[in-house]
């Protein structure tokens, strides 16, 4: 039984999964080839990520694959109801609302691992998190979890530190075919694309704070580069501000960018980034977004506590008016922009991530009982493996050592 917003949405949704199928022959092979195995066949996962075309052409390559496919969506705000109308039309079971309460997200949720998943594929960590504690009935059969976040990440090893990870799971987000083309590029691109749809504002001689440089704030400083703004990170580690420096950037507290910026850009995992304090001394006018996760980076709530009213100035832009007269915008109200105020990650780029959790679906399939209740990085070869079908795709090739090259790398 399925729990959606409207099933005559289901053509527009149809139209856009057609069109991103298009765009992933990685995981396209990979389909091909679940097809003819079933590798999945008699197994039910359970599934949460932003829940738009990219993630619904993933949910249809593990049905092919002979899934019993359970879905949810990671953030209300990204849940895209076309597409989840098209997947409900093709039989599968959708349990996700664009802006759902908090309160009904999580029942969402709950009736989506209500299946008793044998594996479950997320985003975040949320279904994970409702097995291994407040659903933990439903936990019976799991075999493991594969988690394609740097947020989810985090939790995964903070349970396995306290003993409580109850199955293996994969850290889909550590792979090299994940974040190194994801976070940077993916992000990079994205965040910018939901940006320029909705300010309308061009970011020549703008300054660009963006707060965490790991791999999602290079990206998203490096196409602020290319867009010809004066960029700013932030950062609470000192090697990655000096790799911010030697970058060509400019590397400082939030307490010294907050009266600098005009656009402010959040991507650290972390929460309470930007706070009270920081909307203090911000300029009128100044835009502010999230591109972490989770709607923690930025206080939002305390933001409204200070201001005198709030504005929907365009879509998915609100303005908070100060006391003083200075506007505060938020982008899609601190909700993962990228998403919430856009399409999300390039199709090719998902292409990638999304063939990385179809593979490690499949190595919990097949290594569950040799596994312990830990965090497990994707094996190289399976890296290698996706990293072969992209650079194909792409029409290119790569050397391999021959057996003089091989000795002399193995030091013999």
């Amino acid at each position: 039984m399925s729990r959606i917003a409207d099933i005559n949405l289901k053509e527009e949704g149809h139209q856009r999964i057609e069109w991103v199928a298009q765009h992933m022959p990685v995981l396209n092979a990979i389909g091909d080839r679940f097809e003819k195995e079933k590798p999945f066949a008699g197994l039910k996962i359970a599934l949460s990520i932003h829940l738009e075309a990219k993630t619904a052409w993933l949910v249809k390559t593990l049905a092919r694959g002979g899934a019993e496919m359970h879905v949810s969506g990671s953030n209300a705000f990204s849940t895209n109801d076309s597409v989840c109308a098209a997947l409900v039309d093709d039989g599968i079971t959708v349990n996700a609302i664009h802006g759902s309460d908090p309160e009904l997200t999580v029942e969402l949720w709950k009736e989506t691992v209500s299946c008793h998943p044998d594996i479950v594929i997320d985003d975040g960590s949320d279904l994970i998190n409702l097995l291994l504690h407040e659903c933990k009935e439903y936990a019976d059969r799991c075999m493991g979890g594969c988690e394609e976040t740097t947020s989810g990440v985090q939790r995964l090893y903070a349970w396995e530190r306290s003993g409580e990870l109850a199955f293996p799971c994969m850290a889909v987000n550590d792979a090299c075919c994940k974040h190194y083309f994801d976070n940077t590029y993916g992000t990079g691109q994205s965040v910018w694309d939901a940006i320029m749809r909705t300010t309308n504002l061009q970011m020549n001689g703008k300054t660009v704070v963006v707060a965490g440089y790991g791999y999602c704030g290079k990206g998203i400083a490096a196409i602020a580069r290319g867009l010809n703004a004066q960029v700013i990170v932030t950062e609470i580690d000192p090697i990655k501000s000096i790799l911010a420096v030697m970058d060509g950037y400019r590397a400082m507290s939030m307490d010294e960018a907050a009266k600098l910026g005009d656009v402010f850009i959040t991507a650290t995992s972390c929460c309470d980034v930007i706070r009270p304090e920081h909307f203090a001394v911000m300029k009128d006018g100044a835009i502010v977004a999230n591109a972490g996760h989770f709607n923690i980076e930025i206080d939002v709530e305390g933001l409204a506590k200070m201001a005198v009213s709030r504005k929907e100035m365009r879509k998915n832009l609100y303005g908070y008016r100060m006391p003083d007269g200075r506007l505060i915008c938020t982008m899609a109200d601190a909700a993962i922009a990228n998403i919430a105020a856009a399409d999300g990650h390039p199709v090719e780029i998902m292409d990638m991530s999304f063939a990385m959790q179809a593979i490690a679906a499949e190595y919990i399939l097949k290594n569950h009982k040799n596994l312990e209740n830990k965090v497990y990085n994707i094996p190289e070869e399976q890296d290698r493996y996706v990293a072969e079908l992209k650079l194909k795709s792409f029409g290119g090739s790569f050397d391999t050592l021959n057996e003089k090259q091989k000795a002399y790398m193995a030091g013999h």
